[in-house]
């Protein structure tokens, strides 16, 4: 857990500082637009900490980790390192990993519901609100693009509509991913590494349960 929480904080704050030298070097270049997608970045790091305090739940490190790591990846790599253009899986590789991580984030929103006998619902339905919440986010992220483009002039979409497709195509098989995952927990109690991140996520937020 100690080296965990070190490796969290050594991400974090690389993240932070490469974002903050970003905005200085572009602040001195007058390159807004840069100034602009790098902020944004940097203000999206902080959402797994808004989200704990606003609805009082603790999130394990390793999502926090991965939210950081895909912000960063997205928005500051992709766009202002260029790297949707250098590399032609980076678009495809990341909307695969954030489907899943979403479908994840889907179902253990639902099975802490699930646990705290708040609501009742049967294995497949869980699974299916697994992979809509993951696909509805994906269509968010979508929509955030084609703002971005249409009110800054960035280039998030790339190809418009055929880019938003594929988007939603590889976000969609993430997802299946992540509910065939949670599905077969809910069957059998346990799934390798997933069985301890939910057991873990179920500890901490025990309160929630009751």
């Amino acid at each position: 857990m100690i080296k965990l929480h070190r490796v969290h904080q050594f991400i974090k704050y690389f993240i932070w500082i490469t974002l903050l030298a970003a905005i200085v070097g572009a602040i001195f270049e007058r390159n807004w637009i840069v100034i602009f997608i790098s902020f944004i970045a940097l203000a999206l790091t902080f959402l797994p900490q808004i989200i704990e305090r606003a609805y009082k739940v603790d999130i394990p490190l390793e999502f926090e980790i991965l939210v950081v790591i895909f912000i960063y990846a997205s928005i500051f790599l992709g766009e202002v390192k260029s790297y949707y253009a250098k590399f032609w899986w980076w678009d495809a590789l990341l909307h695969t990993g954030s489907g899943i991580a979403l479908g994840f984030v889907g179902f253990a929103i639902l099975l802490v519901l699930y646990r705290g006998k708040k609501i009742k619902a049967s294995p497949r339905t869980i699974a299916l609100f697994t992979f809509s919440f993951a696909v509805a986010m994906g269509a968010v992220w979508e929509i955030f693009e084609f703002s971005m483009d249409q009110l800054v002039g960035t280039n998030m979409q790339k190809k418009g509509l055929v880019d938003t497709m594929w988007d939603l195509i590889v976000d969609a098989v993430g997802a299946l991913f992540a509910s065939l995952i949670g599905y077969i927990y809910l069957k059998k109690g346990a799934v390798l590494i997933f069985d301890k991140l939910i057991k873990k996520f179920l500890t901490e937020n025990s309160s929630l349960i009751k």
